[in-house]
């Protein structure tokens, strides 16, 4: 399934089921033009920190799409961030790396899902306690969606994953 495949499926989704917020993680914005037109539903774009003093979005790109009405958020991966440091630094495996490598038994997409909600939600962009569907893939472009209900950061195993309605085999 195409990239433009699976954000269709999803917005036809979350249209069939009455939600409203789709969070979708996008490195540069390119996930993003394939929503351009849906006015009717909260898009959140959600992209990785920083990194150096760069951010992979253009300042424009991402004016753009706040401009047509779109919410990006920039921020540090809940399920590795500041864990990976330590991780990194002292080896071994911290609890957030373990919740990321087990959900990526289901795909590398269902644990950006996961992931980008968390992030959307923590920086305040989507309703707490709410169904959302999330849009993420392996790499680049999309071939993930899934139907859940996030929770913050603190508490990210209070999170729901209700439905898988797209993933690679």
């Amino acid at each position: 399934m195409t990239t433009q495949e699976t954000i269709k499926k999803a917005v036809d989704y979350a249209k069939e089921n009455n939600i409203k917020n789709i969070v979708v993680a996008t490195t540069t914005g390119g996930n993003l033009t394939y929503l351009e037109d849906e006015k009717d539903l909260h898009i959140v774009g959600v992209t990785n920190a920083y990194d150096q003093g760069q951010n992979q979005m253009r300042e424009e790109v991402r004016k753009h799409f706040e401009e047509a009405g779109m919410d990006i958020v920039t921020a540090g991966h809940a399920l590795s961030g500041a864990e990976r440091c330590f991780s990194t630094y002292f080896g071994g495996y911290g609890p957030t790396e373990i919740v990321a490598n087990t959900l990526r038994m289901f795909s590398q997409g269902v644990k950006v899902c996961v992931e980008v909600s968390t992030m959307a939600l923590d920086a305040g962009k989507i309703p707490y306690q709410e169904k959302i569907v999330a849009i993420a893939g392996s790499g680049r472009g999309a071939d993930t969606v899934v139907l859940l209900t996030p929770s913050y950061t603190k508490s990210i195993l209070d999170t729901k994953v209700h439905k898988i309605i797209e993933m690679p085999e």
